[in-house]
């Protein structure tokens, strides 16, 4: 069928992901191709100390998605979206979103940017023997606790924010196993919440009083491949006011972007792996067996149908040197030209590569938020050099780049290193690998392995979760996911790789030798400045 017959038979599959700057709708049809998208651009706010998005913003951001999807299609294809085969929604991972038992939120969602929960996940980790992060839902709800927040003793449901847009959306409490093991740690095996770890978090919350049960709080855990819910009337009309939509599309789990991320580049079998690169970072690694011990730089997740994954995230990324390039934007227009910013990026990122592999000594910290991995519950963007660095464009743009990923390199070095971890294929995707070639071989040198970029990746996690939901409804020969996204949706797909070269590999190694010994310049910025 055409796209147009394909819409008009109501035979497309959508998938939404809400993102850190970014809501991105995705139709595709029964290959698994793009055909039509919308999207809609937002930011975090930070109150009282919190980075957070308000309910008003999330459902302003996917009318404004879902709308210029419809607008996308029928500028296209001369048709109207009134029926949908299929769907999911995909959101930035874990956070903290609690309800009470009329479906009140109780506090303002809080993303996994924050790190006010260091104690919490502190505790957590020594008393399940397991790494909590500071973003996982759990830390949240524990540390709310320590502080005595008045709305805790009245939480009846938690979720992430994928979870609470798949709530409006069907009435249905779940959530996709990926994204569940980013509220509290789940078994492998049942592919559900961790019951030993439910016991001892529900042991010390009665200690202080609490009288709230985990199982009876948490989204139901489901893998990928089962159907969720449905679109219903009210559902519908929350995502197209116009009322155009239909109800009635089935819907597969809510999964976090990490897991549509693995979904998106093919790399949810073991021993592979994929790197999300944009606002922040992280790495997926599909481990064929447990780790030796827990480590902090290292969060144990699952991928959308239960495999065990090593997941090592950073807070920061691309933000700091997404600024920098604005600056170098005004400096042109002061001049009176007129920018394209995709030329600006590409000359940048080339002219980048092109003196030392070190940097020339130029180090900088792109730390917007705080960073756990290092220990920076705050941060703060700095650049640094002394007089006999060789400061000059192209090892400035060098140390943007290695500063983007370094924090990326210094958690998988645990991996590769202490753990030994082999890995077949790491496939990278999002803005860090835009311009051709440039982000690849960066991070190719921080990892010391060859990266790959599919011709699909720049699809991104809408593209992943839509997938997913074809997954429910296309999968008739019952196959696993690695299967079906080998056979039915990548096969025959190109992609290129890019091996590290020794200069580069042992540049960033001594970058990353200096990074390591001048944290505690970045600590003193967060506290000789209050901002």
């Amino acid at each position: 069928m055409t796209p147009k017959e394909t819409i008009e038979k109501g035979l497309a599959t959508l998938g939404i992901e809400l993102g850190s700057t970014r809501i991105k709708a995705v139709l595709i049809d029964d290959n698994n191709k793009p055909i039509a998208q919308g999207n809609h651009t937002w930011e975090n706010e930070l109150v009282d100390g919190l980075w957070t998005y308000s309910t008003e913003a999330i459902w302003r951001g996917m009318q404004e998605a879902y709308a210029n999807l419809k607008a996308d299609v029928k500028a296209q294809y001369d048709t109207d979206l009134t029926e949908i085969k299929a769907a999911g929604v995909s959101a930035m991972m874990h956070g903290y979103m609690p309800f009470d038992k009329d479906g009140n939120l109780l506090a303002p969602f809080r993303t996994w940017r924050n790190t006010n929960t260091a104690d919490a996940a502190a505790e957590l980790s020594d008393l399940f023997v397991f790494n909590i992060p500071l973003r996982w839902s759990i830390s949240h709800l524990y540390q709310a606790m320590l502080n005595g927040e008045e709305h805790v003793k009245d939480v009846a449901f938690l979720t992430t924010l994928a979870g609470y847009v798949h709530w409006m959306l069907t009435g249905e409490k779940v959530l996709g196993v990926g994204d569940a093991s980013g509220m509290i740690p789940v078994d492998p095996a049942t592919k559900t919440y961790n019951a030993q770890m439910m016991n001892l978090f529900d042991a010390i919350a009665t200690r202080k009083g609490y009288t709230l049960k985990l199982r009876e709080i948490l989204p139901k855990s489901l893998p990928a491949g089962v159907e969720a819910g449905k679109l219903t009337p009210q559902g519908a009309k929350l995502l197209d006011p116009t009322g155009a939509l239909k109800a009635g599309t089935i819907f597969c789990p809510p999964e976090g972007d990490a897991g549509t991320g693995m979904v998106a580049t093919n790399a949810v079998r073991p021993r592979t792996g994929n790197v999300s690169a944009g606002t922040s970072s992280f790495s997926m690694i599909v481990l064929e067996k447990d780790l030796s011990q827990p480590y902090e730089a290292i969060d144990i997740v699952t991928t959308p149908d239960g495999a065990p994954v090593a997941m090592v995230h950073c807070n920061n990324c691309t933000s700091d040197l997404n600024d920098w390039m604005g600056i170098f934007k005004e400096l042109r227009e002061l001049f009176g030209e007129k920018v394209d910013m995709n030329e600006l990026y590409v000359k940048l990122f080339n002219k980048a590569l092109t003196e030392d592999a070190d940097c020339g000594g130029l180090m900088c910290y792109n730390y917007i938020s705080g960073e756990p991995i290092t220990g920076l519950a705050e941060g703060r963007p700095m650049f640094i050099r002394s007089a006999s660095n060789k400061f000059s464009l192209a090892n400035f743009m060098r140390s943007m780049l290695y500063s983007a990923v370094a924090v990326l390199k210094i958690g998988n070095d645990v991996l590769f290193n202490k753990e030994k971890v082999q890995v077949d294929r790491i496939t990278g995707h999002g803005g860090f690998f835009k311009t051709p070639g440039i982000g690849q071989r960066v991070l190719a040198a921080a990892l010391n392995s060859p990266i790959s970029v599919m011709e699909t990746a720049g699809e991104g996690g809408a593209w992943g979760i839509a997938l997913l939901a074809a997954y429910v409804v296309n999968n008739t020969e019952g196959l696993s996911l690695p299967d079906y996204l080998d056979q039915k949706v990548f096969a025959g797909s190109k992609g290129e790789e890019i091996a590290p070269t020794a200069e580069d590999v042992e540049g960033f190694a001594k970058f990353t030798e200096t990074y390591l010994k001048a944290l505690p310049a970045e600590q003193a910025a967060v506290d000789c400045t209050d901002l």
